[in-house]
């Protein structure tokens, strides 16, 4: 198991059938980064507590808002025009860079404030399901996929 979110999350998105549910989570609401560090939580076996899943929100939620969604909103809606032009399409890759970073940044703040919890041998552990709560339609299936991406070997 990779020791920091970042790699953890890093390698998680590059396994098997990982990205497809991340996409589905988030076309319905879900953060991806919460996801993320949700199964990095589960696979440290930190319990989840009500605090602890508000302490995380509190610092995604902001950051996804004002930082991360709207860097994603000019990538998204320059696809179809930087296909037709190159200078386009090379700016809309410094974009897509700057959205990949401010997510390394928002999981490198969840990992800080998430470090200080106890790891312990907790089963049956519900971070994905809390941290997911209040996306519309939640793909229960996505999030069993991406728990089985991770713990495929």
């Amino acid at each position: 198991m990779c020791a920091d979110l970042w790699s953890f999350a890093l390698s998680t998105y590059a396994r098997p059938g990982a990205e497809h549910a991340c996409l589905r989570l988030q076309a319905q609401g879900a953060d991806v980064c919460l996801m993320l560090c949700g199964l990095w939580l589960e696979q440290r076996g930190v319990a989840p507590q009500p605090l602890r899943l508000q302490a995380l929100r509190q610092i995604a939620g902001p950051w996804q808002a004002g930082v991360v969604e709207p860097l994603r909103q000019i990538r998204t809606q320059w696809r179809a025009l930087a296909q037709q032009d190159a200078e386009l399409g090379a700016l809309r890759e410094r974009v897509k860079a700057l959205e990949l970073e401010a997510e390394r940044l928002l999981l490198s703040r969840l990992e800080g404030v998430a470090q200080g919890w106890p790891m312990a041998d907790v089963k049956d552990q519900a971070w994905l399901e809390g941290l997911a709560a209040g996306a519309a339609n939640l793909d229960h299936d996505a999030l069993h996929q991406l728990r089985a991406a991770v713990t495929s070997t």
